[in-house]
């Protein structure tokens, strides 16, 4: 992880469960804060704390549109691009480590 890069993350409560896209410029740190309930609202309430997907940026502006844009896809589209990376939907937060 190079500190000038941001990242854009999908949380699932299970596989094929809840889904949530964020944006951050330390994945590891806000994984973390969404595993121990720091992070409020939505991935809170509903249980959002498998990190299954990433994808690096090199600006703030890339991953806020990426962001957007995977807000805005149909979930099929959705799902597919987490099982392209992450076919078993394994929580890939240890591999940030």
């Amino acid at each position: 992880m190079r500190p000038e890069q941001f990242y854009v993350y999908i949380l699932a409560s299970r596989r094929n469960g809840t889904l949530y896209v964020g944006v951050t410029n330390n994945i590891a740190r806000r994984v973390w804060e969404h595993k121990q309930g720091l992070a409020g609202g939505f991935t809170k309430r509903y249980d959002v704390k498998t990190l299954v997907y990433y994808e690096a940026t090199e600006s703030l502006a890339a991953a806020l549109e990426r962001e957007k844009r995977i807000k805005w896809w149909k979930r099929k589209w959705k799902l597919e691009l987490i099982e392209s990376a992450n076919p078993e939907w394994r929580d890939i937060y240890e591999q940030l480590l």
